[in-house]
């Protein structure tokens, strides 16, 4: 029968794994350093991966280094073996033999991809989805996004911004969480918008001598000067006045 186990089963195995050897995890193009597993030896320390020997390390005498491409990205820093450039080839079974004990290790790798669409600049109000894709997660792996934002910090793997607000604003992180192994890949969002605030005027009522009518206008700075024509009149009842004033300012509204 098959047999499905939980994540906090996973962890559990891994955990007892790890007295053998330990699970490493590192993202394609970054450093990673695995640990032999002992800090000293007396003899000699050798380190393979695979069935491929990448360096034989003696007290007496010169270190021997393997032909294997690995060895060109690779060194060793007391017993620990360092890797920069990872690439995905490197993935696998890694063995440190020292004075004839060995310690056999895993070496798993990710490939991070974090996008935002339509564009990391964003307008406030609008609607962005951020996505973060992993190639090569093992089981009991958890993806999440992490938001600038204190009050709502974790997302799923694809988040829905909708409407974008200024508490989007900033740098967000995809982080990969694998046991006590974390790894992150950072994206930049800008939110901008129009934080200009539409002031109302007040309309300045004048003449238009020419078409002998009343006319009105929002002038900044209002007009110094005053004209007066046959319909310009100080004797307007409130009610005539009240009249024009809902049917500028309706008329305001609708522009």
């Amino acid at each position: 029968a098959e047999c499905l186990l939980t994540p906090f089963v996973f962890f559990s195995v891994l955990g007892a794994l790890s007295a053998a050897g330990e699970v490493f995890v590192a993202k394609v193009g970054e450093k990673v350093t695995l640990k032999c597993g002992v800090s000293s030896y007396r003899r000699s320390l050798q380190w393979h991966h695979g069935a491929d020997l990448l360096f034989s390390v003696y007290h007496i005498g010169f270190p021997r280094k393997g032909a294997a491409e690995l060895v060109q990205r690779s060194v060793v820093r007391q017993t620990n073996l360092e890797i920069s450039s990872v690439r995905e080839t490197d993935a696998g079974r890694f063995t440190c033999s020292a004075d004839g004990t060995r310690h056999e290790h895993t070496l798993s790798l990710f490939s991070v991809s974090v996008s935002v669409t339509p564009s990391a600049d964003l307008l406030l109000g609008s609607e962005a989805t951020l996505q973060c894709d992993v190639k090569g997660v093992i089981e009991g792996c958890e993806v999440k996004w992490r938001s600038p934002n204190v009050d709502s910090p974790e997302w799923s793997p694809t988040a829905q911004l909708k409407p974008v607000t200024s508490s989007h604003n900033g740098t967000w992180q995809c982080i990969i969480t694998c046991g006590s192994n974390q790894l992150s890949e950072h994206l930049t969002i800008k939110v901008q918008g129009n934080t200009q605030i539409l002031e109302m005027k007040t309309p300045v009522f004048h003449c238009d001598q020419k078409k002998n009518k009343r006319v009105f206008s929002f002038p900044e700075p209002p007009p110094t000067t005053s004209t007066t024509a046959s319909l310009c009149s100080s004797k307007d009842s409130p009610k005539t006045i009240f009249a024009i004033v809902c049917s500028v300012l309706l008329s305001y509204f609708l522009l």
